[in-house]
């Protein structure tokens, strides 16, 4: 198969290690890219509801993917998140090409980025972090009835729905909420000169220009890989929203030779600091 090139790949909010994190739709995606630079804009690895007795191997194969391409020298920006904060402590942490930031600013073609995941602009995180966790496990818990529904509604031979999506959707003060962290991240944005302004967090997949008191600002949000299983990609000087469920090609990649072993986190790490 020839890989599609990506000049710039930005993943958030891939929750391995959860039931609700679509490792197979992902590995299939990656399966099908060449980038030249990867992003994992936070809450990669779900800390906060990581259980031992759950990690399939294809969330394995996922993070495997990612040492990979680091081992091939391509520059690997982990940001850490609020789901995976316990990796804040190892900020600035370099091992080869892999890099642990809080947070990140680069220039692509004289135009200023910042990448973050997102968090630190969430009221009810920095408040109220047990409230957080509470919500965490709710929303784990509809992403497994909603798969139970949709489960049904296929052999019915019916459209699939999202039902945290039509949800939020439906509810004003959830839509409030998001127009204020947009509003907000770009605001600063600007006020600090940056052009871009790259966010996670909030499992919203945006591409829009924003403008503020300071300043205009495009604002992106890479989604998820929970409901919407979207990335951010850059070629060509222009920002794109990757959509798993618009690419015929990643559906037909076949992950049946994937090596079905099943690693911890420590074991992963090992194996990647021994190849270098």
């Amino acid at each position: 198969m020839t890989k599609r090139e990506v000049e710039v790949l930005v993943l958030s909010d891939i929750h391995l290690g959860t039931t609700g994190c679509h490792a197979q739709e992902l590995l299939q995606y990656l399966k099908t890219i060449q980038p030249k630079m990867v992003i994992l804009n936070g809450d990669i690895i779900d800390i906060w509801q990581f259980k031992k007795r759950y990690w399939p191997p294809l969330h394995t194969a996922v993070l495997l993917q990612f040492i990979a391409w680091a081992t091939e020298q391509i520059p690997v920006y982990y940001i850490t998140g609020n789901h995976d904060e316990y990796l804040r402590k190892f900020a600035d942490t370099e091992l080869g090409a892999l890099k642990i930031k809080n947070k990140l600013s680069l220039k692509l073609n004289n135009k200023q980025v910042w990448v973050f995941h997102g968090d630190v602009f969430d009221v009810v995180m920095q408040n109220s972090k047990w409230l957080a966790k509470l919500g965490a496990i709710g929303y784990d818990a509809l992403i497994l009835l909603n798969r139970t529904v949709n489960n049904l509604l296929l052999k019915m031979g019916r459209e699939r729905i999202s039902i945290s999506k039509t949800i939020k959707n439906s509810v004003k003060k959830a839509v409030a909420f998001i127009n204020k962290f947009e509003d907000t991240v770009c605001s600063i944005a600007a006020e600090h000169h940056y052009d871009y302004a790259i966010c996670g967090h909030i499992h919203q997949p945006e591409n829009k220009i924003i403008v503020t008191p300071h300043g205009v600002v495009r604002y992106l949000n890479s989604g998820d890989w929970i409901e919407n299983l979207s990335a951010l990609e850059y070629q060509d000087e222009q920002w794109k929203l990757y959509f798993y469920e618009q690419d015929p090609l990643a559906k037909t990649v076949d992950l049946s030779t994937t090596a079905s072993k099943t690693m911890d986190i420590p074991e992963l790490f090992s194996l990647f600091i021994n190849q270098h």
